[in-house]
């Protein structure tokens, strides 16, 4: 058996790539700068992870694989040259991973998660997304079969090495663009590769890159395609109906019509390989993302929401949805904290951050999550001191409840209307109580 060393496993994309290898019968080891609950949970799996990274762990294994957020100099990578020991990216090992299997690849700026996880719900296959689905409650299910649905990244054009038998493009607004040097051309160019590469294609074509591709697709016209969406309530929690061209009415766990989209995209990709009855009723059984318009109380007095969204696009979306969720629960308060993710992200996107918080009636923001990066400088009371926020250190979860004091060092509690937290950072575990 293989041994494969995994340095920054307590990443949601590469750990899923490690927990696959570990079915496949391979020896996993793996490293991270500090611990996490993704760390916890992969040492109850039998993974043996050292924190922080230590040259000690490089021993005997076969190749080592690294993330993107590690750099050449980091102590494994250089004891692992000096061992003679092969050293990959996590873009890299992707063709090892994928070779001979049928891939879904699922990719986009927006909605690639959820698009991937309700396909994972409709077909029968191995997953390996960078999200938790709550379905099966990991970001990572072997099945024996050829079949992998796999949510493909853009940010460092790995999807470039997914193998796509089928390619789904949810939308391609450009991020991550200092690593096509922030040349638009150069990050269209590996949206059309990407493509390229599949034999069948799913697109959102009214993205206005998207809606320019010539190759042969499946194409969703959101706005045309998409029809009777309506939002119904189940135990207090959202679901979208709506119709799809001609193809019936479908129901998903979600809100927002973003939600009818991803849902769309999928069933479109799921009926090149399964009829539509099978698909009605197996999207029915996707329970959404953890992080993801994750509903961690609801109640007809109060809900309590953990969103991933970073990017003022996703925000501003995710806002009106929860309006009229509100609305259709009754409730008359809504409260946003956010937690702003890279100061570089936070300096690229500060006039869409600042505009996309209009809908909420309260705002909380958060320290800066850096993410390992440094301060540029960003000061976030003068920027964002006409929406009146509240600032404070970090929130806590009570039981049915968020508390927090602001710097005036006034305890604040929310324990009615809608509470939605915001952020790709350690948010999440605070408003979850785990901080």
């Amino acid at each position: 058996m293989k041994k494969v060393h995994f340095i920054g496993i307590g990443g949601i994309g590469i750990s899923a790539i490690a927990r696959f290898l570990k079915e496949r019968d391979y020896i996993i080891t793996g490293s991270d700068i500090k611990e996490s609950n993704t760390i916890k949970k992969l040492r109850n799996e039998g993974v043996e992870v050292v924190t922080p990274h230590c040259k000690d762990i490089i021993k005997d294994q076969d190749f080592v694989v690294y993330s993107a957020a590690i750099k050449e100099n980091n102590v494994e990578i250089a004891e692992a040259k000096k061992k003679g020991i092969k050293c990959f990216s996590r873009k890299e090992i992707l063709p090892l991973v994928l070779k001979d299997k049928k891939v879904f690849s699922v990719a986009g700026a927006h909605g690639k998660s959820t698009t991937s996880s309700m396909l994972a719900s409709i077909l029968d296959g191995s997953v390996i997304i960078g999200a938790i689905s709550k379905q099966f409650g990991s970001n990572m299910k072997y099945f024996e079969s050829e079949n992998i649905i796999f949510e493909a990244d853009e940010s460092d054009s790995s999807f470039l090495n997914s193998n796509p038998y089928l390619a789904v493009v949810t939308n391609a607004e450009p991020e991550h663009m200092e690593h096509y040097d922030f040349d638009i051309e150069k990050f269209h160019a590996a949206y059309r590769g990407f493509l390229e590469r599949a034999k069948i294609c799913v697109i959102n074509a009214e993205d206005e890159f998207l809606s320019t591709i010539k190759k042969d697709c499946i194409k969703l016209y959101p706005s045309r395609d998409i029809e009777s969406v309506k939002l119904v309530l189940r135990e207090y929690q959202p679901y979208i109906s709506f119709n799809l061209k001609g193809l019936g009415r479908f129901e998903v766990f979600g809100i927002g019509e973003h939600i009818a989209i991803d849902a769309s995209l999928a069933i479109l990709a799921a009926n090149c390989e399964v009829g539509l009855e099978s698909i009605r009723k197996s999207l029915l059984e996707y329970r959404g993302i953890k992080k993801r318009f994750d509903i961690l109380v609801a109640n007809k007095d109060f809900v309590l929401i953990d969103d991933y969204g970073h990017h003022p696009t996703e925000i501003k979306a995710t806002l009106k949805s929860v309006k009229e969720y509100a609305n259709l629960l009754g409730i008359s308060k809504i409260t946003a904290i956010f937690q702003p993710h890279r100061y570089t992200r936070l300096k690229a996107n500060l006039e869409g951050f600042k505009e996309c918080f209009k809908e909420a009636d309260d705002l909380v923001i958060l320290p800066v999550y850096s993410a390992g990066e440094s301060d540029n400088g960003i000061d976030l009371r003068a920027e964002f001191k006409e929406l009146k926020p509240l600032f404070t250190d970090r929130v806590k979860r009570d039981n049915q409840s968020i508390e927090f004091y602001d710097n005036f060092g006034v305890k604040h509690l929310l324990d009615d209307g809608i509470v939605i937290g915001f952020g790709a950072g350690d948010i999440t575990y605070q408003l979850r109580g785990d901080l």
